[in-house]
Parts: C-alpha cells; structure tokens; sequence
C-alpha cells in the first residue's frame, strides 16, 4: 500500500508540474475548442501493457524426493491492448471514465530446483477482458493540451486461464489503477496518450489442479504460496 500512495503522490506532483509549465506559456488559437463542453465523451483506444505475476515461494520441499522448487516472472511480456472510450462530465475538472478492453498477452515464468539446478520454464498465455471505471481529474485546458491524474478499479477475467500448464491461475480478478495523462487537442480529433500502473489485490494461484494427470506436477503449485497479476499499460485515445 505504501508503493501505491507514493506512485499517486509521484504523479500528482508530475500533473502539478505539467500545469505550471503550462502558465508560462503564450495563449494560441485552440483546436477543437468545445469537445470538453459534451456531457458524454466516447472514443476508442489502442496501447500496448506488460503483465507480471507477482509469485511468493513458500520453500516447500519433497519429502521423498527433496525437490525443492523456486519460482518467478523472469522477463518483459509485452502484449496489446484495444478497446472503447466512454466518459460522462461530472464537473469541469472532473469526469467518470469506462473503458471496456482486451488485453493479449503472455507472462513468461521461470522455475528452478534448488536440489539439483534443473530449471523448466512456462509461458502463461493470457486474454483479459477488463471494464475499468475510473475517476479523471484534469487541470484547466492550456492552449491544445491538458494534463491529468486517473484512478479507478478494473474487474478482469481471464478467457484462457483454464489452459494454463504447470501453474494455473484463477479466472477472475480485481486491479486498482493510477496513472496520469495529456489531452492533445487536434484539428480533427483528440488524442490522449496514457500511462497507467495496475495491481491485483487477489491471491489468483489456483490450488484445485483436478486437470494435472501427473501428480508429481503439483509441487510446482506446493512450491507458491501466493500470486498477484500487475500490469504498466501505455494507451493512446482518440476522441
């Protein structure tokens, strides 16, 4: 929790910087100069994410085997995101945004047997429908461009976790979000490029593996105690 409130104050301080910079700045002719006057916004997005799987190893070791295995997400997976845009204007600074997506990606897992040094590897495929609901908080628009903070919640559930092999996750999910934004004001349309940091608050390691047809597999799941998805996602919006 403390990571989380010093990644909202980090930005909050960034969006803070972005707006005095903005007043310093000479007036120009505005594009697009009434689009933030609509009651409802809608558009459609494109980015790109890496998903990580935090793993917390327990140290579990075989009895009769002495296999003792350690686990974790040993590389970058970059995947694709698309999606639409609704946005309902609260207050002039302030809007309530739904972005339903996809997510296609993968999580690259590493694990190694501490007895011996054998190692084996997984690619945890994955494709998360997500509907995040989030709260946008704007500065004042500054001649074509606009800096904000976002916040929400988005509900995920995973179409493919069921074909996961040596560990498996749970379908469903629930992230927290933060990140912050620019509104790009355009002759024709808006553009809104997005960072954005979320983190699952549930433990999603599925223990029940009614699917594994070799027992000796399942120490790979004795082995972790707990694991949480997270993911960095860099959208671009178009209004």
């Amino acid at each position: 929790m403390k990571r989380i409130l010093l990644i909202i104050l980090t930005l909050c301080l960034l969006a803070g910087w972005g707006i005095s910079s903005a007043s310093a700045q000479k007036r120009r002719i505005q594009n697009k100069p009434f689009i933030d006057e609509r009651q409802f916004h809608y558009g459609f997005f494109l980015g790109i994410h890496d998903q990580g799987l935090k793993l917390e190893n327990n140290g579990f070791q075989h009895p009769e085997t002495g296999e003792q295995w350690m686990a974790e997400n040993d590389s970058q997976n970059f995947g694709f995101s698309v999606g639409i845009l609704g946005e309902w204007k609260l207050s002039k600074n302030l809007g309530l945004r739904v972005t339903p997506a996809m997510h296609f990606g993968s999580k690259h897992l590493k694990f190694r047997n501490l007895a011996d040094g054998q190692t084996q590897s997984q690619d945890m495929k994955s494709c998360y429908i997500g509907v995040p609901v989030a709260l946008k908080v704007a500065a004042p628009r500054f001649n074509n461009y606009r800096p904000y903070v976002v916040a929400g919640v988005q509900p995920i559930f995973d179409l493919t976790s069921k074909k996961h092999g040596l560990l498996r996750t749970k379908p469903f999910d629930t992230m927290i979000e933060v990140g912050l934004g620019c509104d790009f004001y355009l002759p024709f349309f808006k553009l809104i490029p997005e960072l954005k940091f979320s983190f699952g608050l549930a433990n999603v390691l599925d223990t029940h593996r009614n699917d594994l047809t070799d027992a000796s597999q399942f120490i790979f799941t004795q082995s972790v105690s707990a694991a949480r998805n997270n993911m960095v996602s860099l959208t671009f919006y178009f209004e």
